[in-house]
């Protein structure tokens, strides 16, 4: 995939744009200062809040995640992480646009069950179409059915997040080839949601296409959180390089001469 060299290559999310393609949770790490320290190596622009379970000023008597992120330096994405039903996703939503003064962006989750977390797609629609229709400028995780990422698009939101795999499972893109079918077909960024363990998973998901890559428990339960956050950083940019330089064709066997023949003098027997 060919680009203009002098042309910035931005993720453009609605209106927004962004230079990084990496987007970081703000969950599971020892401290406040541990996360802001790994969002800083990342170089996230976009960190997500779990409205349910981080205080961005509901609870006033508890650290304040904003007093370390600020939303004058970064872009707020809170979503309705632990919601298992339409109605309470909405009405978490609802909270964080109060709570952030109107911030229209934000990731919408509805799981299916604590167990694996998996979305609930039926749900999920429900309140996408409701938030749509409020001003939410909505990003939502979901499925990697192709079918159900074209309804979301059409719904009117503004990125589609499909699972690699499992949230937390750090099992990598299990079926890059519905990937592949999102890809295709959606018009709206592709950014891959849940399930990377480590840089090579975000790489991968990076040459696939997609425009970005969202990432929690890999970086914060790593047993140095910082530094993997740094490897995320240089994957994701790594995986998006590799894949606007077009990668070269997979063959069988190639045995072709990666040095020139032509013009060579041949060798010779008596």
């Amino acid at each position: 995939m060919k680009r203009d060299e002098m042309t910035p290559d931005l993720l453009k999310i609605g209106n927004r744009t962004f230079h990084s393609r990496l987007l970081l949770g703000t969950g599971k790490y020892k401290d406040l200062a541990q996360t802001k320290a790994a969002v800083d190596a990342s170089g996230a622009e976009i960190v997500t809040v779990a409205i349910r379970r981080t205080n961005i000023g509901q609870n006033k008597n508890e650290p304040n995640l904003l007093d370390v992120l600020p939303p004058s330096q970064y872009t707020m994405l809170p979503n309705s992480a632990g919601c298992y039903a339409a109605e309470d996703a909405v009405r978490t939503l609802r909270l964080a646009r109060e709570l952030l003064d109107g911030h229209a962006l934000t990731k919408l989750e509805v799981l299916g069950d604590p167990q694996t977390l998996y979305p609930n797609m039926p749900e999920t629609i429900k309140a996408a179409e409701t938030l749509v229709r409020e001003g939410f400028e909505v990003m939502v995780y979901c499925s990697d059915d192709p079918i159900q990422a074209q309804v979301l698009e059409s719904i009117g939101c503004v990125a589609v997040m499909p699972l690699a795999s499992l949230i937390g499972s750090g099992m990598g893109i299990l079926n890059p080839w519905n990937i592949q079918l999102i890809l295709e077909r959606a018009k709206v960024p592709v950014i891959v949601d849940a399930g990377v363990g480590t840089a090579s998973d975000a790489a991968i998901a990076m040459e696939l296409g997609c425009a970005g890559v969202l990432m929690n428990t890999a970086v914060a339960l790593a047993q140095d959180p910082v530094l993997m956050a740094s490897a995320m950083k240089k994957a994701v940019q790594a995986g998006r390089e590799a894949y606007l330089a077009g990668r070269m064709a997979k063959k069988f066997y190639g045995a072709s001469p990666s040095s020139p023949t032509a013009g060579v003098i041949a060798s010779t027997r008596a």
